[in-house]
């Protein structure tokens, strides 16, 4: 008889919940990317090298549209880590995709200020308009829907993120004229930083 209390340790007491990232296609960076990679790293010290993770990975995920683990084994290989430190990094940012994801990736921010200006209503529009809910992508790829935290432009509230680009005060209404106008015009449809348009005028 023991007076210890009797521990379950079946399968799930030690799992990790750690997904790992899909292998993928094997990786290296196209001769102009290399390039690019060769000439970003002169920016930091030798000893510093590592610091140019977060453009490497950029760069990374423009030529192929999302990280995988081949990708990162590159990047740690040339920054001369580990791969965990980059797996770090790609699991902390929620700028790096893990998975392909669409053409347009539309990121509707949900934090305080875009909440209370109707985020939550931009983002049901928005599933309306796609036919997608938040984490997805659309049957042609053309659109991933995501709600993220702060995109720092919270007087314009509520902002779209579309790529590397954004959409400012956004409306439901405004939702349906947005999409049509990605699918026809590109990036070219959005708004644009507040600071660049009234920088113009």
């Amino acid at each position: 008889m023991s007076f210890h209390p009797k521990m379950a340790y079946g399968a799930t007491f030690h799992k990790s919940s750690r997904q790992l990232e899909d292998e993928g296609p094997s990786f290296a960076y196209t001769p102009e990317n290399r390039a690019r990679f060769d000439a970003l790293v002169l920016r930091y010290p030798p000893d510093r090298r590592r610091s140019a993770v977060l453009p490497a990975l950029y760069l990374a995920q423009y030529q192929q549209g999302y990280i995988t683990a081949n990708a990162i084994r590159h990047v740690a290989e040339l920054l001369g880590i580990t791969r965990a430190d980059v797996e770090d990094v790609v699991s902390f940012y929620t700028m790096f995709y893990t998975r392909p994801v669409g053409k347009f990736v539309l990121q509707v921010c949900r934090t305080l200020s875009c909440a209370v200006n109707g985020a939550e209503c931009v983002t049901e529009a928005l599933v309306d308009k796609i036919g997608i809910k938040p984490g997805e992508t659309d049957p042609t790829g053309t659109f991933t829907l995501l709600e993220v935290e702060c995109l720092g432009a919270c007087d314009r509230a509520p902002v779209v993120m579309v790529n590397d680009a954004w959409h400012e005060c956004q409306r439901p209404e405004d939702v349906s004229t947005l999409v049509d106008d990605l699918k026809a015009r590109g990036e070219g449809a959005l708004s644009g930083c507040y600071h660049v348009v009234e920088g113009k005028r």
